[in-house]
């Protein structure tokens, strides 16, 4: 039977394990995603990394780190900043009480609304 000890060390080395597969997969995602780096450059990283894995992470991150945080910051703003404009063009801009009011004048010319529609709509453009 295993005991508390055993079970403990299972864990520790799983976490080890996925630790180290989040960042092998975290240094090939910056090296594709990094405009810098030439076609070459990115093949002998990728090369470097299948072959003495490690080691190839540990001087991607020491090597590259500083950049790939500054190009993880620059996506994150890129991000944001296209988030910001697309609710910006959902929610409109509010108009004016006398563009309300227009329109209203512009429907009830037209017969789509009534003229009780009408002013409840101009009362309430004017609050």
């Amino acid at each position: 039977m295993n005991s508390l000890w055993d079970f403990i060390v299972w864990i520790f080395w799983f976490y080890v394990i996925v630790a180290c597969i989040w960042i092998f997969i975290t240094v090939f995602i910056d090296i594709f995603r990094d405009h810098t780096l030439n076609g070459w450059a990115k093949a002998l990283w990728v090369i470097f990394l299948v072959f003495v894995p490690f080691l190839a992470a540990f001087i991607y991150l020491i090597a590259r780190g500083d950049s790939m945080t500054k190009r993880n910051l620059a996506r994150a703003q890129e991000m944001s900043a296209q988030q910001d404009a697309y609710v910006r063009s959902v929610a409109g801009t509010p108009q004016s009480a006398a563009a309300e009011i227009e329109s209203a004048k512009r429907l009830l010319d037209s017969g789509a609304i009534t003229a009780a529609e009408y002013e409840a709509l101009k009362a309430k453009a004017l609050q």
